[in-house]
This record gives structure tokens, C-alpha cells and sequence, in this order.
């Protein structure tokens, strides 16, 4: 195992992170900007803390030579680099490579191929999965273009960015009219996101599900899956409550799901923890390739809870070269139901605006049956800068009903004060009708007037 670990991330995955290596035995630290530097939670617990810069994401952790001069300066084995910022970028990982220093993820060939959403598209292909119907889309929408798209694909489509992922650079488009306009919008966004105004355009599933199958590459070249997740429930793209196991899924269509993410992820050469995504279309049963996500997934803690496989102290296994335990290697079939919901720092009365600020109260439910992922305290002030996220909260059940039930009671028992938040409107959701029935789709919530506070 290693003796050292970097870690370039904040918030809740840098607590999570620290922990996991804790317990290993493995010495932590971490590069953090110099607003957390001072108040965060991570930096009260790492082994050491390292200034990386400013307090912009761009002046620190999006900073790839500041983070790779830390790595060496502090004399680390390994980076670990969380999920967002520079998770999934292959100059991080390339350049790990070149100063002696493990990346815990996948090698940068295999995260230049995902990293471009139409090579990963080909590559899906290939290896026999379906994929929506869809083409890269030029700038130059000539009147032939729209009439190939009208023809080929049809509408609603979706367009998005090719690098890059979170909602950034994506727009639905129900018209050939709408076109022209939302392809310059996603291509302005997506070039201020990711550096590039490439896009590629897709046929969109009016009333899909979106299924994640969490899988594991190791040194060998097997595909290990870990099992699957359902993330419907969103908002203008971003996910806001995942549960696993998939709770729609027959047999059939878990098997055939799970055996196309182990195809693709085998024929990329795969390595460590990823994720293969999919669209399942709720009318046909027909499902589509939608991307891979190179790194760990913010709803990794639902799989944790129903396979019982600690997901970050497995990847640092993989990394090193060590052998992963017979709980991951037998594949155990997961047990009971798992939901995850993320509390935003948000007010959902005003279009969800952000709300940074002081937590004068912060006490989150405790229960054996609850979990809660956060880098929160009271008298932490939610800085302005970054996402607005402030805990994961994690309920299991021996069913779905009792996961529902324990995740109510847990968000009832959540106190908050000094910022506005999700729980009531999260609350509300998760008592519906329609999630107690499984009748969510991904643009549900969208098409929704504003849920009810619940309780």
C-alpha cells in the first residue's frame, strides 16, 4: 500500500478520501485553496495541508502544474483526485506518469478515449452496444444538415458538449427551429467549461431512465461489476437523488446492461473504478449507450450500502497493485435498497439560486441506518465559489419501501440554519406518489411546478 497520498479536491469526497486512507494506514496530503486551507473540514483532518492557490477553482484546484509541483515537493506515492475538477483529465494523469507518481483512476490512454464523448460513442459501437441515433454537429447548420438531422435522427434531440461533462454545453432541442440558437449556446458554454466548442448531437428519450453500472478494471484486464444505480431523478441535467440497486430493471435488462458495460470497459483497456451510463427508454424497454464517467461517481455511497465494498479503499488496491478482497472479486449480489440525496446549499423557491453563507446550526440526522457524507460544521461558511454542496445523505433498507421511509425520517431529523437548503423540497420528492411508484423519468422534474416542502 502507499505510504503517501495527494489529495487535490475538497468538500466531502476529501473528507471521504482521507478517511478511507486513514484507515489504511496511509499518510494524507491535501492541496487546497487558501480559503480552505483556513476553515475546511478536510484540512482539520488531513496529515498535512498544501496552499495551491487562490480560491477560484482556475487559481488552485483546475491548477495541473501547481498540483503535480505539490505532488513532488510533498514527496507522495499517489494522487488521488476525487471526482469533478481534474478527476477525468488526462494532462493530470500523464503528467503523474512522468514525475514517478501513481493516478488512482485510469491511465490518460483510456481517459483521452472517454474524455471525447464521440470516440467513446465509436467505441460503444464496436463492441456491439447499442447507441442512440445521432453524428457529430458542425457549427455550419447548412439547410442539408438539418435536413439529415430531421431524417436521420429526428427530434427531440439533444446536444452536447464532447469534452466535458455535468450539464455543461448540453441543451434539448424539440425543433429544427430551436437549432441554430441552442447549438451556439452549448458551444459558448462548453468552450468557457472545457476549453472546446465541440458537439455532437443525439437523439433524446422523452421518458428515459438514467442507469449506471459501476465497474472495476484490474491489472489483469478483467471487468469486475459492482452492480447499478438509477439517477432519473434530475434537474436541468444534474442528478439530485440516486438509488441503488436500479429499481426498474427485470433480470433480463440488468444482465444485458451490465454485460454491455463490461464489453465497453474491456475494450477500452479499462483500469480502476469507473462508470458505464445509459438511457433506458420506459416505453420500448430499449436501452442506449450515453458515456463513461472515468472516476468515482458523487453517488458511490448507494452501492457501498448494498454490496457492502468500500469503493474508495478499493480503488487505492487497484492502484498500488494490490489484491482487491474476495468481497469485490466475488461479486456479491446486492442486498436490500440504498437512496442517496444530495443537500444542496440552494433555494428551490428561487430557481435554486446558491446560498452561500454561515451555518449557524448544522446537525445531521444520526442513525444506524443512515448515512451522511459531508465536510460541514456548525459555524462553516459556505464559500461562493465552488458547488453547492453540503452532504450526501445515504438511507438503507431491507426494501425499497423501508429506504424511502428511513430516508423521510432523516431528512425530518436534519437541522440547518444560516443558509437556505434542498431537504424540504428533496423531502417532498422523495414522499411522492410518483417516486414510491418508480414513474420519475430524467426530465420529470424539470417538467414539475415547484415540490412541496414535505413534513
Amino acid at each position: 500500500m502507499y505510504r503517501r497520498v495527494l489529495i487535490p479536491n475538497r468538500g466531502e469526497i476529501a473528507v471521504r478520501i482521507i478517511k478511507a486512507c486513514r484507515e489504511l494506514g496511509v499518510e494524507t496530503v491535501l492541496a487546497a485553496s487558501t480559503v480552505d486551507a483556513e476553515s475546511s473540514l478536510a484540512a482539520r483532518l488531513a496529515g498535512r495541508v498544501i496552499r495551491i492557490g487562490g480560491p477560484r477553482p482556475a487559481e488552485s484546484y483546475l491548477n495541473v502544474a501547481a498540483i503535480l509541483a505539490t505532488a513532488k515537493a510533498a514527496g507522495v506515492d499517489a494522487v488521488h483526485p476525487g471526482y469533478g475538477f481534474l478527476s477525468e483529465d488526462r494532462r493530470l494523469a500523464e503528467g503523474c506518469r512522468q514525475i514517478g507518481v501513481e493516478f488512482v483512476g485510469p491511465p490518460p490512454e483510456v481517459l483521452e478515449k472517454v474524455g471525447n464523448k464521440a470516440t467513446a460513442r465509436r467505441i460503444a459501437e464496436m463492441a456491439g452496444v447499442p447507441v442512440a441515433p445521432g453524428r457529430l454537429l458542425s457549427p455550419e447548420l447548412s439547410t442539408d444538415l438539418l435536413k439529415v438531422i430531421e431524417s436521420e435522427i429526428g427530434y427531440p434531440v439533444l446536444i452536447k458538449a464532447v469534452h466535458g461533462g455535468g450539464g455543461r454545453g448540453m441543451r434539448l432541442v424539440t425543433s429544427p427551429a430551436e437549432l441554430r440558437s441552442a447549438a451556439a449556446a452549448a458551444a459558448a458554454e462548453a468552450s468557457a467549461a472545457f476549453g472546446s466548442g465541440d458537439l455532437y448531437i443525439e437523439y433524446f428519450v422523452p421518458r428515459a431512465r438514467h442507469i449506471e453500472v459501476q465497474v472495476l478494471g484490474l491489472d489483469t484486464g478483467e471487468i469486475l461489476v459492482l452492480g447499478d444505480r438509477d439517477c432519473s431523478v434530475q434537474r436541468r441535467h444534474q442528478k439530485l437523488v440516486e438509488e441503488a440497486p436500479a429499481p426498474t430493471l427485470n433480470d433480463e435488462l440488468r444482465k444485458c446492461l451490465h454485460d454491455s458495460a463490461r464489453d465497453i470497459a474491456r475494450s477500452l483497456g479499462y483500469r480502476n473504478a469507473g462508470t458505464v451510463e445509459f438511457v433506458v427508454d420506459d416505453a420500448t424497454g430499449e436501452y442506449f449507450f450515453l458515456e463513461v464517467n472515468a472516476r468515482l461517481q458523487v453517488e458511490h455511497p448507494v452501492t457501498e450500502a448494498v454490496t457492502g465494498i468500500d469503493i474508495v479503499r478499493t480503488q487505492l488496491e487497484v492502484s498500488c497493485g494490490g489484491e482487491v478482497s474476495p468481497l469485490v472479486r466475488d461479486q456479491p449480489p446486492s442486498r436490500g435498497s440504498a437512496i442517496e440525496c444530495r443537500i444542496n446549499a440552494e433555494c428551490p423557491e428561487q430557481d435554486f439560486r446558491p446560498s452561500p453563507g454561515c451555518l449557524g446550526k448544522w446537525r445531521p440526522p444520526m442513525s444506524g441506518c443512515v448515512r451522511v457524507d459531508s465536510h460541514c460544521y456548525g459555524g462553516y461558511v459556505v464559500p461562493p465559489y465552488y458547488d453547492s454542496l453540503l452532504a450526501k445523505v445515504v438511507a438503507f433498507g431491507a426494501s425499497r419501501t423501508e429506504a424511502i421511509e428511513n430516508m423521510l425520517e432523516a431528512l425530518d431529523a436534519f437541522q440547518v440554519e444560516g443558509v437556505d437548503t434542498t431537504i424540504g423540497w428533496q423531502r417532498g420528492l422523495v414522499a411522492s406518489d410518483q417516486f414510491a411508484t418508480t414513474s420519475i423519468h430524467t426530465r420529470w422534474v424539470d417538467d414539475q411546478p415547484l415540490m412541496p416542502a414535505g413534513g
